[in-house]
């Protein structure tokens, strides 16, 4: 499986948002990690829509209420993480 990482971009955040960049990447980070662990412990066979959808669903469902609301994951990195988990059990 890929090395997960959730970057800010801090041109497109606000100032409190940016202040706060580095513990949020972590807590971001962190959740998505975990989340692609249950998946992994728990894949039987889903397509990679399926597991990106579910990334999402687990790692938004870990954070903080309001954090989960703001977070606008990268698309592209979802279905990246989804895949490998698809492919590693292929």
């Amino acid at each position: 499986m890929q090395e997960l990482h959730v970057t800010i971009d801090p041109a497109h955040a606000d100032p409190a948002v940016q202040r706060l960049q580095e513990p949020l990447e972590a807590q971001l980070t962190s959740a998505l990690q975990r989340a692609a662990g249950v998946i992994e412990h728990d894949y039987h066979g889903e397509s990679v829509d399926e597991v990106s959808h579910r990334l999402l669903e687990i790692t938004r469902a870990s954070l903080h209420p309001d954090i989960a609301d703001a977070w606008l994951p990268d698309e592209h990195e979802l279905r990246r993480a989804a895949q490998s988990i698809v492919r590693d059990f292929h």
